[in-house]
């Protein structure tokens, strides 16, 4: 892709842009979660179908981000971004007048089909803008807006949905938004060359059914169980249109989303680092707020509060660490991270009903400061390997797995906590069974099965951190491989990734 002339002389103005835009659209990724009761009352609509606002907003962007390599190569930095902030800021603006479920979900699914472009287009910019060497503390700012923005969003939306309506939150939103906006309007003046390329629409198929279908099929695994007609016939259609879609991107001359950055080995192993990684993450952000609240009676201000020095940490660190990968490189920072965060995980699976909260604080900080080491890191150091005309499509695939690993860790851990919840339950009860001399009374029988439900929840949220710990172990195991990667020669004959790792 041929650079504008503006980022070539001085990109520290349209990456402090691109970096206001991707903060805002990722702080409302997560801004809503807490506030869905309070909609679902004000809105009067089910569970189920409130979920849609987070399902809905997370499909959007599965779907679309694929097609983000295309764009990048399609389009000018001016034209994609401003395009993309205007869905946001429309998006936002439908949703805080909204008035009825079918207007609110519009304008979320608009929103999101305006930040899936954010991040595949500034961490592209940030890969054409600096040199190798230079990355990593590039990369790091851009980890800080990755990490801090949904960390804070449940603090904030705690904080807001408590003291205001949850209209609040667009209302909050909406003006940054129109800042940025306009200051894109007026400040980002790139040129660029006109490049001829059409989308394949047999790819925009398959990859719709593919990445929409392993989305929804996850997503929907922890709330309907696997052997649920629809949990599984959506993960079936999604394997099918993703094997379709990964064919028919090698056939083609100029693909959609190229799956040859997979030939280089640096950024296959971050790949599965990540991927591993992020399903791990997801076990404190999913487990976490269901122990605060349904165990321990805490509230979901307080429960936001316990995670902020995480994210407080995590975003001080993230250039810190961009600063030590351009000097030490991922492998040490990886290593090291991925210890403090087996061990910080397993220290959770130890969970008590008098755990004290400070020990939470404690803990889940340091877990954060330990995968504050790893993330971008890895990731920038896979990119690295990318000869420059793949940078578009290895972020494009970055994104893409970041949102199907998060959907599959969710599920995978939701779906551990409930069915050992049930196992945990069945003993209890038995043993309690075995040791009653007499009937207790309806109200003391009750009480007594609500007491050992509290207990297999716990239990059961034990065993799915132990499963986090296992997986987080994995993702330790690869980073022994990880070596500094040159960019590619691609005159030169591809190295295989055995070859690369011996």
């Amino acid at each position: 892709m041929k650079q504008s002339s503006t980022i070539d002389k001085s990109p520290y103005g349209i990456i402090a842009i691109l970096l206001a835009g991707a903060f805002v659209s990722i702080l409302n990724s997560t801004l809503l979660n807490v506030a869905l009761p309070s909609m679902m009352e004000d809105l009067n609509v089910t569970e189920t179908t409130i979920q849609w606002l987070a399902t809905g907003y997370m499909l959007v962007n599965g779907i679309l981000i694929p097609t983000t390599a295309f764009l990048i190569q399609k389009f000018s930095v001016r034209h994609l971004f401003i395009s993309a902030m205007l869905l946001f800021t429309l998006g936002t603006f439908v949703a805080s007048i909204a008035d009825s479920f079918p207007l609110l979900l519009a304008g979320r699914m608009v929103q999101a089909s305006g930040s899936a472009v954010m991040m595949p287009l500034l961490m592209n910019v940030l890969l054409s803008s600096f040199p190798v060497e230079k990355r990593g503390g590039a990369m790091g700012v851009l980890g800080l807006v990755m990490i801090f923005a949904p960390a804070i969003g449940p603090t904030l939306s705690g904080w807001i949905v408590q003291n205001y309506h949850w209209r609040t939150l667009f209302y909050m939103i909406l003006p940054i938004a129109v800042l940025v906006l306009l200051f894109a309007f007026f400040k980002l003046k790139d040129t660029k060359e006109k490049v001829n390329l059409t989308i394949d629409t047999l790819s925009l198929i398959f990859s719709t059914i593919g990445f929409g279908g392993l989305l929804y099929g996850f997503s929907s695994a922890g709330a309907k169980g696997w052997d649920d007609v629809e949990v599984y016939g959506t993960l079936i259609a999604g394997v099918i249109g993703l094997i379709f879609f990964i064919l028919r991107q090698y056939k083609l001359e100029k693909p959609m989303l190229d799956f040859r950055v997979y030939k280089y080995p640096m950024f296959a192993l971050s790949s599965v680092i990540s991927i591993t990684l992020n399903m791990a993450m997801f076990s404190a952000m999913i487990l976490m707020p269901i122990y605060l609240q349904q165990l321990r009676g805490i509230s979901p201000l307080d429960s936001g509060l316990l995670l902020l020095p995480g994210a407080i940490v995590m975003g001080i660190m993230s250039p810190i660490t961009g600063k030590l990968f351009d000097k030490y490189g991922a492998k040490v920072l990886a290593i090291t991270g991925l210890v403090i965060t087996v061990a910080t995980t397993f220290s959770f699976s130890q969970l008590t009903e008098t755990t004290e909260y400070s020990t939470l604080i404690i803990m889940y900080t340091i877990r954060m400061f330990g995968m504050s080491m790893v993330m971008m890191p890895v990731m920038t150091n896979g990119l690295n390997q990318l000869p420059q005309r793949l940078n578009p499509h290895g972020t494009a695939m970055n994104s893409t797995l970041s949102q199907v690993s998060g959907a599959i860790g969710t599920a995978l851990l939701v779906s551990v906590m409930s069915s050992r919840t049930k196992f945990h339950a069945e003993e209890m009860i038995e043993s309690a069974k075995a040791t009653m001399t007499e009937q207790p009374s309806a109200e003391a029988l009750a009480e007594m099965q609500h007491q050992l439900m509290m207990k297999a929840t716990l239990e059961g949220i034990n065993d799915s951190f132990l499963v986090s710990v296992f997986i987080a172990a994995i993702a330790l195991a690869f980073a022994f491989f990880i070596k500094r990667p040159q960019p590619a020669d691609e005159k030169k004959k591809e190295v295989s990734l055995t070859e690369e790792l011996v």
